[in-house]
């Protein structure tokens, strides 16, 4: 579906390329006598990390998944936005003090403070691989996907080009630039995203039209337990799963609220993030309703967005919506390379190869280490192009079994202090295996089509068996010297000198807003 490029539409993607390169450079040379490349000295406030929390997330899967589930399936998938701001609100009041107060720069960190040594040297090639197969290879191909469908361009091309460009600002400054150029794309692609519903509502009618033009059914966010795609239990239980390893365990979301300045801006930030959550189904999913209305009969759901700009935005606006897109990749690309970097450099190079190493060896190979895994994560994106599954499930079933063992270890690790060493290695190592062979059964319908249960059903079933599993072995077993005991939640904030009561306020609002929300669409 290539779209045809007016001079101006070259004229504004330009001028975003420019914009983003140049601020890049900026942010590098302004910093360019700071060591730390993974944590920008721990010097942004709320503002930078929600932006780079909320830009991060936004990938191209999402801007192609958003409007293709909402095409195929209706607004069930805005539970995957609308329920995150409970474990983003987990993530800053539960997660970020122990996180914050231990001045960790890695999760590894923190398995390896609270569990010793061996837990935290899997968690550490544990997060490598997910970073790698899931921010990087994933986010790539979809990225690649997207561009080739609008330019015509081979695949390959598309991957190529948009990595290059990633890896070249991760390069330049570290974790400064991307938190710098992901608040920059984030206010790019809200705009837009909104100028495309826009457009497209005008086109339809008006969202008056479209609402009367779509069936009752699409607009609902729980489906009764017989629906095939998304049944209201598996949401209810497995989306937390998937949510505790997303927001609160995964390093390449956490190091923003990391790189805060203290603990009161890495809350706000989340918080900043979960407001920001809000948006999402009307700006992304509503072009996906639009599409159905006016073109019900395309042949690939994952054609809804592509379909939209390239019929539905005048001249100028295209080259705007190429920049959206390359946006959107950039801005989780490029903090998946600054994740993967960050951990391998940290937890793997200094700490079992190099522990004498300079600041400036370890930004080196910070660097070093970027280029090499985006050259990797090409060819893991050309690969997924032969899974059989549409792009939204694709990246929900990756999530859903790489996530139960972390989930479970970092939940009860931080909730429970009998938890011991040895039953987060035996969750760990069982726990990774039974669940990533069961991903990859069913991925290949292993035994059999329909054998397995909905994706998010079984990685509840999986948490939960390892949760019996990692409190078993605790009560057989005893904490080892080597474990660090946590502070009771009282004695972190105090440690802080922080008070949370307006952190609260925040999160009141916001659930106040989200059950209003609920209670419309149900």
């Amino acid at each position: 579906m290539m779209v045809r490029f007016t001079l101006l539409d070259t004229i504004v993607l330009v001028a975003y390329l420019a914009a983003l390169v140049g601020i890049g450079l900026l942010v590098s040379y302004r910093r360019r006598k700071e060591e730390d490349q993974f944590l920008a000295g721990r010097t942004f406030g709320w503002f930078n990390v929600g932006l780079s929390i909320f830009g991060t997330n936004i990938g191209p899967s999402f801007l192609i998944a958003s409007a293709s589930a909402a095409y195929a399936t209706g607004m069930v998938t805005a539970n995957f936005e609308w329920l995150a701001w409970l474990f983003l609100l987990l993530l800053a009041m539960v997660f970020a003090p122990h996180y914050l107060h231990m001045q960790l720069g890695t999760m590894p960190q923190f398995v390896r403070r609270r569990f010793g040594n061996g837990p935290a040297e899997f968690v550490s090639w544990y997060a490598l691989l997910s970073t790698v197969i899931l921010w990087l290879g994933g986010t790539s191909y979809a990225g690649g996907k997207l561009l080739s469908q609008i330019m015509d361009w081979p695949l390959w091309t598309s991957v190529v080009a948009l990595t290059a460009l990633a890896t070249f600002l991760t390069v330049v400054g570290g974790l400064a630039v991307v938190i710098v150029t992901d608040t920059f794309q984030s206010i790019l692609m809200l705009a837009g995203a909104g100028l495309l519903t826009l457009f497209g509502l005008r086109a339809a009618g008006g969202l008056g039209a479209v609402i009367e033009n779509v069936e009752p059914d699409r607009w609902t966010l729980f489906r009764p337990a017989s629906d095939p795609d998304y049944p209201w239990h598996a949401i209810v239980l497995g989306y937390p799963v998937l949510g505790i390893w997303f927001w609160c365990t995964d390093q390449t979301i956490v190091q923003r609220v990391l790189g805060a300045r203290d603990l009161r801006q890495g809350q706000q930030g989340a918080q900043f993030a979960a407001f920001l959550k809000i948006l999402t189904p009307f700006f992304f999913m509503l072009p996906g309703f639009v599409c159905f209305v006016l073109y019900p009969d395309l042949d690939d759901p994952d054609k809804a967005f592509t379909t939209m700009i390239s019929r539905h935005l005048p001249f100028g606006m295209l080259g705007l919506m190429i920049a959206v897109l390359i946006a959107a990749l950039i801005s989780t690309v490029d903090s998946g390379l600054n994740s993967f970097s960050t951990v391998f450099t940290l937890d793997i190079y200094q700490r079992k190869w190099r522990p004498m190493a300079t600041p400036r060896e370890l930004k080196v190979t910070g660097r070093v280490v970027t280029v090499a895994i985006a050259v990797c994560s090409v060819f893991i994106a050309l690969s997924m192009e032969t899974v059989g599954k549409n792009l939204f499930d694709l990246m929900q079933s990756i999530i859903a079994y790489f996530a139960p063992p972390i989930a479970a270890v970092f939940l009860i690790g931080i909730l429970w202090r009998r938890a011991t060493a040895k039953a987060a290695l035996a969750t760990l190592l069982g726990g990774s295996t039974l669940c990533l062979g069961i991903g990859l059964m069913d991925f290949m319908n292993l035994p059999g089509e329909g054998f397995w249960p909905h994706f998010l059903l079984t990685s509840f079933l999986l948490f939960a068996w390892l949760c019996l599993v990692m409190i078993g072995v605790s009560l057989l077993t005893q904490n080892a010297p080597e474990e660090e005991t946590l502070p009771s939640f009282r004695e972190t904030y105090a440690r802080q000198g922080r008070s949370p009561a307006q952190v609260w306020i925040g999160w009141a609002i916001l659930a106040a807003i989200m059950a209003a929300i609920y209670l419309v669409f149900n």
